[in-house]
């Protein structure tokens, strides 16, 4: 999330040119320079770049203020520069207006087209390998496996490069190849929104999703679109708005023809809006209903991402409705589910632990059982700090502030040292 000492409008603007970093900014601001000004020795550096979204950003010198007004198509005062004091802002005497004037011209679009290193005028269509479909899909199931060990920062850069070369490729091809590229693009979308949410930066996490939304609305694919419109409310359900996460689900669910696997993935993202308004009965029925859709096993429909987890693993819908329940404050009765949870779950996913651990912890601290509840909070703390997710450490906040009661008394020192790992 942004701070108030941050460039907001410059930092808005970048991400909704799908620039998910300040280095990827960098770096294709100085690939749209060197095309537009013919400068092959045109550079922004990252530490310029830093320095434009902080609170005081100054204002750039005429060419770079040219390449700032082509790639965002709007002036360096609507993207939060100010000039200095008397010195108002305005081109350079000494560069050419007529140069200035083309480069203007060109606009946002020109500018995208230049980081691609394409040449002017519409994109050229040629043939793309389909074998390209099959060899990012096996990257993106790298990516996912590789997810469950890494510090999400670890993958973030590579996965939105991968993005944004498919993209590229989406945008050449012709026919079945193209819709395949964008199917599998959206994914990686996907993908890359949650590592975004998982390291606490939600406002980039909500671009790439939106861009898996936008995706995924290009091609004929009712599948895909309830995909990324499941995962869209699975963030705003992180980000504790209900209301949204139902509705979204809702347009899902509203969708033809839809298969049974997507359906069911609606059903219990809904559940997860529904318990953060209060609404048990909802839970039920959406949860009763996803289970027995998943227990018919309904045919996998062909997908770049995993679906099974639902199918194959016995434990999925226990951690859903304990996750809900304790959302709902019905700690009785998510407290035993919990217990099955993290008894069963493998060192593989020992990621995903670490936060069920944390929300066990907090059922045994409203049973008021401290003892246990120190126990499970150490051991998530510990796994907190391996990974880096700012997403657990999150949990781990919430869990701490349910326990300060304890932070005076018998328990202050077994409570300091639980949190241990996590207090640097």
């Amino acid at each position: 999330m942004a701070s108030p000492d941050t460039n907001r409008k410059l930092r808005t603007a970048r991400i909704e040119q799908g620039w998910h970093s300040q280095e990827q900014a960098a770096e294709a601001l100085s690939t749209i320079g060197q095309n537009i000004l013919e400068d092959p020795h045109f550079c922004i550096s990252v530490r310029t770049y830093r320095r434009w979204e902080s609170a005081t950003p100054g204002w750039p010198r005429p060419d770079t203020a040219t390449v700032l007004s082509a790639a965002f198509g709007c002036s360096p005062a609507d993207l939060g520069f100010t000039p200095s004091a008397g010195r108002p802002p305005g081109p350079d005497a000494r560069e050419d207006p007529l140069k200035r004037r083309n480069f203007l011209a060109a606009g946002s679009a020109g500018a995208l087209a230049a980081v691609n290193a394409a040449p002017a005028g519409a994109v050229a269509h040629r043939r793309v390998d389909p074998q390209l479909v099959g060899y990012f899909s096996q990257q993106l199931t790298g990516h996912a496996a590789a997810d469950m060990f890494l510090d999400p920062r670890d993958l973030i850069g590579t996965v939105g490069e991968q993005h944004r070369l498919i993209a590229g490729l989406a945008r050449t091809a012709d026919g079945p190849v193209r819709d395949d590229l964008t199917r599998v693009g959206a994914a990686y979308a996907v993908l890359a929104g949650w590592l975004h949410q998982d390291a606490g930066d939600w406002t980039a996490a909500r671009s790439w999703h939106a861009s898996a939304l936008a995706d995924a609305q290009t091609i004929d694919d009712p599948d895909l679109h309830a995909y990324t419109l499941a995962n869209l409310s699975y963030l705003h359900t992180e980000m504790g708005d209900g209301r949204a996460a139902v509705a979204l689900c809702g347009r899902g669910l509203s969708l033809p023809g839809i298969p049974p696997i997507a359906r069911m993935q609606l059903m219990y993202q809904q559940a997860h809006g529904h318990s953060l308004l209060g609404d048990r009965g909802a839970v039920d029925r959406l949860l009763d209903a996803a289970e027995t859709t998943a227990r018919t096993r309904p045919e996998q429909p062909p997908a770049p991402w995993n679906r099974t987890a639902a199918i194959t693993n016995s434990l999925f819908f226990d951690i859903q409705r304990a996750t809900c329940y304790g959302r709902l404050g019905l700690h009785v009765q998510a407290q035993p589910l919990w217990e099955r949870v993290t008894s069963a779950v493998p060192d593989s996913a020992r990621r995903r632990a670490g936060i069920y651990l944390a929300r066990q912890a907090s059922a045994h601290v409203a049973l008021g059982d401290p003892e246990q509840a120190l126990v499970l909070a150490a051991e998530s703390a510990q796994i907190a700090a391996e990974s880096g997710s700012v997403r657990h450490l999150g949990e781990l906040a919430m869990l701490r502030s349910h326990m300060s009661p304890w932070q005076k008394g018998p328990l202050a020192a077994q409570l300091e040292l639980a949190f241990q790992p996590v207090s640097g």
